[in-house]
């Protein structure tokens, strides 16, 4: 067996391997002027082989997904699993309009023709109850990170609310408050647009209260930045946020920032200076259930 790992998700790859006792190869990747992508695998490899990358900005990504793998099946490898902790294209699940393309549907189509075993945490899922529902293979696991989140806040605080910006959240908030001890609530949005969501706290009395908003993705920032304006509002103290996937686009940090929370924390499933929740253990853990 050995973990190939793309030069963007290198640190978390070696962190799974140390766990696992597996040797480790660093993909090269080059670019060329015209946007192209050279990728170089080593020239022997193992029956079982393990590609790491997360896929954030993910159209470069993904080409360079389908000329590792099929260079890997040329190679020699025989099992290919895929670590992806934060997955692409699946918000859309339906056409909205005629013509539209089903994005999670054909990317899923892609993924499964390429890979033996799929391995991510938290899909952005919405109208469909499992991830083999978008990735038609047999060998598709779904993690959460609620159990690695949960350790975390522990470690950082006594006691908190745990505030979920929307319905879909309620899955995870509630599983978290459970393991540790803290209550929860669930907030209700209305997204109008990319950069437009109308947020509506839960009633209850936030004054002198610390509350933790967790989400599973935070791309522009505004659910995060629209719900802590709201507390601050409502006379809440301590603002912090936690996101599984900091896809965090432009300004999206320092919007969340200025509408006061005290301190953003993510998951290493995206490289960012917001990091502190690792997930080399989950992942290790269920490489481990398949080997």
């Amino acid at each position: 067996m050995m973990i190939l790992a793309f030069p963007d998700y290198l640190s978390q790859s070696q962190r799974i391997a140390t766990r696992l006792n597996v040797e480790l190869a660093e993909i090269s990747v080059h670019h060329f002027p015209d946007g192209e992508s050279l990728v170089r695998l080593p020239p022997s490899l193992p029956e079982h082989v393990i590609l790491c990358r997360s896929l954030t900005q993910p159209n470069d990504k993904l080409i360079e997904l389908l000329l590792c793998a099929t260079t890997a099946r040329e190679l020699g490898a025989k099992r290919l699993t895929l670590v992806a902790p934060y997955l692409c294209y699946m918000r859309q699940d339906i056409a909205n309009q005629p013509g539209e393309a089903v994005s999670q549907r054909i990317i899923g189509k892609l993924l499964a023709g390429l890979f033996d075993d799929i391995i991510t945490v938290d899909p952005h899922l919405h109208r469909i109850s499992s991830l083999d529902q978008a990735i038609p293979t047999k060998h598709v696991i779904s993690l959460t990170a609620a159990g690695e989140i949960g350790r975390f806040l522990k470690q950082k605080l006594n006691h908190a609310l745990l505030l979920g910006p929307d319905s879909e959240s309620e899955q995870w908030v509630a599983k978290i408050a459970s393991q540790i001890g803290f209550d929860y609530g669930i907030a209700h949005k209305e997204r109008l647009g990319d950069k437009q969501v109308e947020i509506t706290l839960p009633e209850r009395n936030y004054r002198n209260h610390a509350v933790v908003i967790i989400d599973d993705m935070a791309s522009t920032g505004r659910t995060l930045g629209n719900a802590a304006k709201l507390l601050q509002a409502a006379g809440c103290e301590e603002i912090y946020a936690v996101v599984t996937h900091a896809l965090f686009c432009g300004d999206a940090e320092t919007h969340i920032l200025q509408a006061g929370v005290k301190a953003i924390w993510t998951s290493d499933s995206i490289e960012h200076s917001t990091a502190r929740i690792r997930l080399d253990g989950l992942l290790a853990n269920a490489l481990a259930a398949i080997m």
